[in-house]
């Protein structure tokens, strides 16, 4: 029997197959999980082009539905709809996160505009714990929900800026939701993962210098791949990890371990 047989989740953040999301759906359903999902409303095409992606996975028709996260009544309307067609749910993965691109550039952070701030913040963080408070009545026989953040939530890695302060309170909330949820039986814990070509990270200025100074200097001297963090989600969703919670797991090819 495969890991996840039986297991069914949300998977929020697919936008093509270089997305994280990607990669750990394809794990979760490689193991047997079914997966259900959300697509950002973005233009017409968006649904068709999200809708593509899901079936190179092996997902002709899949459960898609529109949700901007960003808004309470399209929150409450997605985990309502996911209520009435299947009653229960047994993961969540989060793997959406936004601010403004011309903010992600080196020597910008210290004039970052409020708005452009808590933006960041209220969708790259605080989303994580609106979808835990929905989700958590829908894991009634406990649940696991993973979240995908970055070494610059540690550590101060020009041009991440303002997304490196959300991904911190990303990664604070994954803690205090674990200390929450834990007594209910849902586990919570973070990926952060080494760069990756996704359409979020092109966004941050000098991306292509990360992935070569990465390259250089990791001990196993690669990036990594999709398909290492969709194993390593798989993982943290899966009952091999049934005594890991409120953690952050590296991804990285050991990048954070150096010191120089």
């Amino acid at each position: 029997m495969a890991l996840m047989t039986g297991k069914r989740g949300l998977v929020v953040g697919i936008a093509n197959d270089y997305s994280a999301a990607y990669g750990i759906a394809q794990s979760l359903l490689r193991e047997g999980a079914e997966c259900i999902y959300t697509y950002l409303p973005l233009g017409a095409n968006m649904e068709r082009r999200v809708r593509k992606t899901i079936a190179q996975l092996g997902n002709d028709n899949p459960w898609l539905m529109a949700m901007d996260a960003g808004k309470d009544e399209e929150l409450d309307a997605t985990f309502a709809k996911i209520k009435a067609d299947f009653g229960t749910i047994d993961f969540i993965v989060h793997s959406i996160a936004f601010a403004e691109k011309d903010w992600l550039k080196a020597g910008m952070f210290t004039s970052t505009p409020r708005q452009v701030f808590t933006q960041a913040m209220d969708l790259s963080a605080y989303t994580l714990a609106a979808m835990a408070h929905r989700a958590a009545p829908l894991m009634p026989h406990g649940g696991s929900i993973i979240s995908l953040s970055y070494y610059g939530a540690e550590k101060a890695v020009p041009g991440y800026n303002v997304m490196g302060v959300a991904k911190a309170a990303l990664e604070a909330t994954n803690r205090y939701l674990a200390m929450e949820l834990g007594e209910k039986g849902i586990r919570v814990n973070c990926i952060s993962a080494g760069p990756m070509r996704t359409l979020s990270a092109m966004a941050v200025g000098g991306f292509s210098d990360i992935l070569d100074w990465v390259e250089k200097k990791a001990p196993l001297r690669r990036n990594i791949t999709t398909e290492q963090v969709g194993d390593t989600g798989m993982f943290l969703l899966s009952p091999l990890s049934a005594g890991i919670t409120g953690q952050v797991i590296y991804v990285d090819s050991g990048y954070s371990i150096m010191g120089l």
